[in-house]
């Protein structure tokens, strides 16, 4: 299939093609353009819109887009779950939400600021957020002291 969203990513934006791609569609590709350009980019291409306002795959209310994915494609995983929490509190004001939410914004932004352009930026954060995938079911772990 083919995603399409904003250019210039950085916390959800990368997020959500961390989680299509290891969740949802194995061989995604991944468009992004000037906003202003999504939506007509989206319908000539047949791809699928994502955290722009009015969509679906977007923001809603409190919620960001990696959460209107996991509610879509009905990702239950636990982990998954503690890792929107991480997501949302470092791609909205909510910075305290949880306490890796702070240093996903700041590890987000200078990723975005050292990359080439948006597909550099997904190969380089995507191991981060394979990390911390891993650290949500390292804490989630039955037996697992705080």
């Amino acid at each position: 299939m083919k995603w399409i969203t904003r250019e210039r990513a950085r916390v959800d934006r990368i997020a959500c093609p961390w989680l299509i791609s290891r969740f949802i569609d194995k061989e995604p590709t991944f468009m992004f353009v000037p906003a202003d350009q999504v939506r007509k980019v989206a319908e000539r291409e047949g791809a699928i819109a994502y955290d722009i306002p009015g969509v679906e795959l977007g923001h809603h209310g409190a919620h960001c887009s990696f959460d209107a994915f996991l509610e879509k494609y009905a990702l239950a995983d636990p982990a998954l779950r503690t890792l929107a929490l991480i997501v949302r509190g470092a791609d909205t004001d909510a910075r305290q939400l949880t306490p890796e939410s702070a240093g996903l914004y700041a590890l987000a932004t200078g990723f975005q600021a050292m990359a080439a352009d948006d597909h550099d930026n997904m190969a380089k954060q995507f191991p981060a957020y394979d990390a911390l995938y891993a650290y949500c079911r390292v804490n989630l772990a039955p037996g697992r002291a705080s």
